[in-house]
């Protein structure tokens, strides 16, 4: 029977991004745990392999090899012990920087502490024999081909990364007999650009182009200015988190559009997405971009959207004058699209309950000017994401480990360092709790303002858009950790506040609100710091985001849908459930 390549996809991948990198020339040792890998690339002519049976030898005969060649080498071996001959020679490379590729198959790590034969745990490495090391794991799905694809990529890509050396890549096997696969499939290759690079990749001609940006400290105006010189000769615009803090003239406030349910949209999933900033929570509002460029002075494979083509290593500020240079202006049209498709939306705002969403869109445009807003996660900053602030409020948010601790100690420790500023921090009542020592911290001072949204439970698990928990009965025992701090105790935070020196405001409707949040945010300094406490209901909380999701409504949209529908469950599957409806 003629043999072909394993039908193991992870292999596949491994021997396919080999292939796409320029990858060789392999020293290949026997055993039965990596038949799948050797058996595969021995009858591919692209790969020159060499046999020795010592793993010893075999990763010192890589080292010369890639001594004399300047370019990676390659080891494979089997299982069990023999991967722990080769910490000689890769102690050797680490040191000389030697690019060595070694990829020591394994069975499923599910196997590793239960006394499985020739199974053992390769998941830490010694610090100076490699200097990265991946798992390419067994793909089961895609979302396992996507990682195994990344990841493999990052080890070829690390081989010559700050200087080269050797790296590892744990390969996973189940031992098939299948070598039929005539084709490897198609892979995803990755490559990193730096400011020594020689040549950097064109633009082309893509119909739309956004730089997506995550959470940023504040711009410099040089940056500002060519981001915005980006944009108008790649005829771009920029879909930015809430604390992006990018006030150029091409920032698409899309969070809205983009949030629509029934609303045919043309100008969201971009053709290109140049992604710069950190971690965000909103920055995929603009949709999932076909292709994806990284720019960060990380140099990591950061792939959000699972379409990164490029790393690029080097400030925001050199990527965007390296491709500004030189070039002529373009008309707007992707602009003016967007800017359409936002009034429309805004257009139609509709009435909104009493809600964190109807207090953000009061208050957010009387912030007062260069003053710093803090943002809690999840409520806070989707709510105030639809809303547009002044171009010079500092914002911010805990997006980095995205948790509810911590938000109000944050906004603490920066009041600080200038007491002449004002500082907002909006919460909801968990994180509020949760953070409620802080409120007793002698440092505190005049310059600061809380804004308290309390609904008495994490309201986030009683929305429509939640996928699992809605289905689950009394979600406020534990889910929602309903029934605790006082359950909207009137009086509660009030007690705190007054005790320990701030100025307490209350509201538990519109009027009440509307009465007194411009005392709120004054933007003189008072006296005494303020807490601002919001009683919201979780029914309205739920309908005012619903009514924010369904502000458009495309008739084609709901027949592309249903059509959409039938198509993946069949028509009769679709009458079972109305009938069940009726």
């Amino acid at each position: 029977m003629e043999q072909f390549y394993t039908s193991e996809r992870n292999v596949q991948i491994v021997i396919g991004l080999l292939k796409a990198h320029g990858i060789k020339r392999i020293v290949a040792s026997p055993g039965s745990t990596n038949v799948t890998f050797v058996g595969s690339v021995q009858q591919d002519p692209f790969f020159e392999i060499y046999s020795c049976v010592d793993e010893r030898s075999a990763s010192y005969m890589a080292v010369g090899i890639a001594l004399e060649t300047g370019e990676p080498c390659v080891l494979s071996c089997t299982g069990a012990t023999a991967s722990r001959n080769y910490f000689s020679a890769l102690t050797e490379a680490f040191y000389r920087k030697i690019p060595i590729l070694a990829i020591t198959s394994t069975q499923e790590p599910s196997k590793i502490g239960n006394l499985t034969p020739q199974v053992i745990d390769r998941s830490v490495q010694p610090n100076d024999i490699v200097k990265i090391s991946v798992q390419a794991q067994t793909v089961k799905d895609k979302e396992d081909e996507w990682d195994v694809m990344r990841k493999v990529n990052q080890a070829i890509l690390e081989l010559d990364h700050h200087g080269k050396g050797p790296v590892h890549i744990d390969l996973v096997t189940r031992y098939s007999n299948d070598f039929s696969i005539k084709e490897l499939p198609n892979v995803h290759k990755i490559m990193r650009y730096t400011m020594e690079s020689k040549e950097f990749p064109e633009i082309k001609d893509f119909a739309k182009i956004a730089i997506y940006v995550g959470s940023h400290r504040p711009w410099n105006k040089r940056l500002t200015k060519l981001v915005d010189r980006f944009c108008e000769v790649y005829n771009a615009v920029v879909f930015s988190d809430t604390v992006a803090n990018y006030t150029g003239k091409y920032r698409m406030n899309y969070t809205l559009v983009n949030s629509q349910r029934e609303m045919e949209k043309e100008c969201n999933n971009p053709d290109l997405a140049i992604h710069i900033g950190d971690m965000s929570d909103e920055i995929g509002k603009g949709g999932v971009p076909k292709h994806t460029w990284r720019v960060s002075e990380d140099g990591l494979l950061s792939d959000r959207f699972h379409t990164l083509d490029n790393v690029f290593e080097m400030s925001e500020e050199n990527f965007f004058d390296h491709y500004t240079i030189g070039k002529e202006a373009v008309p707007m049209t992707y602009y003016e699209a967007c800017q359409k498709e936002i009034q429309r939306v805004y257009s139609k705002l509709p009435e909104i309950p009493f809600s964190h969403i109807w207090v953000a869109s009061k208050m957010s445009k009387d912030i007062p000017q260069k003053s710093v807003f803090h943002l809690g996660i999840l409520s806070p900053l989707r709510s105030w994401s639809y809303f547009d602030f002044d171009n010079t409020i500092e914002l911010s948010c805990n997006q980095g480990g995205f948790g509810i601790d911590g938000n109000m100690s944050t906004l603490v420790g920066a009041s600080q360092i200038n007491k002449s500023k004002l500082y907002f921090v909006v919460v909801g009542d968990l994180s509020f709790f949760y953070d409620l020592n802080v409120l007793g911290n002698r440092h505190i001072g005049e310059n600061i303002r809380i804004l308290l949204i309390n609904n008495s439970l994490g309201a986030e698990f009683h929305l429509f858009k939640q996928k699992n928990s809605t289905y689950v009965k009394g979600v406020d025992r534990f889910i929602s950790a309903g029934g605790h701090n006082g359950c909207q105790s009137p009086v509660l935070v009030k007690h705190i506040a007054e005790d320990l020196g701030f100025e307490y405001l209350t509201a538990s409707s519109k009027t009440e609100f509307e009465h007194l949040y411009k005392k709120f945010v004054t933007p003189t300094i008072t006296e005494r710091p303020m807490i601002f406490e919001v009683f919201t209901k979780v029914e309205d909380e739920n309908q005012a985001l619903y009514n924010l999701w369904h502000i458009v409504k495309d008739t084609n949209w709901k027949q592309e849908m249903k059509e959409t529908i039938k198509g993946v469950i069949g028509d009769s599957t679709v009458k079972t459930i109305k009938k069940f409806i009726k």
